[in-house]
């Protein structure tokens, strides 16, 4: 059970109110979000980033997907690679033989049956190996621009630190913020929940005395 009470459920007691809130002062606070992960506008790109960040820092999946691509720049030469030669240059993103397993079989399925596009739809991506309603909402978020809520950590806590969401697990999650979060913006709030949770309310602890949302309320 988290231990922190956000002091916006009392500012704001009505959850539609408060979310409409912190939206507004989301977009404030940062205004040029954006996915950490450098995929280069790339979707083949981000769907394998995507799985190599579980468990694993953006910075660490950027670094290490440097060398990755530069091998194996699309679907069709990373549905080709050894297997192995994967596992060596995502090691250090840990569990890398799973990750390296689900990328080479992926990568086969894009290059061999959609002729090497990742596809928009729900339904077919969940169907990709290691393929998950996480990552497919950030592939059809930032990719595609249909809007989807990326229940990571950081926005499994924070929204129901905030009140949004009645339990902090993914699928409440996802389907209790896409009944308060218009769809254009679904994609970058969740990059906004990111930021916010590095940089004020993380797992460990909750900066409330510090706390823009908090304060920009109070002034």
């Amino acid at each position: 059970m988290d231990k922190f009470t956000c002091p916006l459920k009392k500012i704001y007691p009505q959850k539609k109110k408060r979310a409409e809130y912190i939206i507004d002062s989301l977009e404030k606070i940062y205004p040029d979000t954006a996915c950490g992960l450098h995929f280069e506008n790339d979707p083949f790109r981000l769907l394998v980033m995507a799985r190599l960040s579980a468990q694993c820092t953006d910075k660490r999946v950027n670094t290490v997907s440097a060398e990755l691509f530069s091998k194996f720049p699309d679907a069709k030469s990373m549905s080709e690679a050894p297997v192995e030669e994967i596992e060596n240059l995502v090691r250090s993103c840990g569990v890398y033989r799973m990750k390296a397993k689900n990328i080479k079989d992926m990568s086969k399925i894009i290059y061999e049956k959609y002729n090497s596009a990742v596809p928009c739809d729900m339904e077919l991506l969940l169907e990709l190996p290691g393929v998950g309603r996480k990552i497919a909402n950030l592939i059809r978020g930032d990719v595609f621009g249909i809007g989807g809520i990326v229940a990571d950590t950081h926005c499994i806590r924070i929204s129901h630190r905030w009140g949004l969401t009645t339990k902090p697990d993914p699928l409440t999650t996802e389907r209790e913020l896409s009944r308060l979060i218009p769809p254009e913006k679904q994609s970058d709030f969740c990059h906004r929940v990111v930021d916010f949770g590095r940089e004020y309310c993380s797992a460990r602890g909750a900066k409330c005395d510090s706390c823009p949302l908090v304060n920009q309320n109070n002034q």
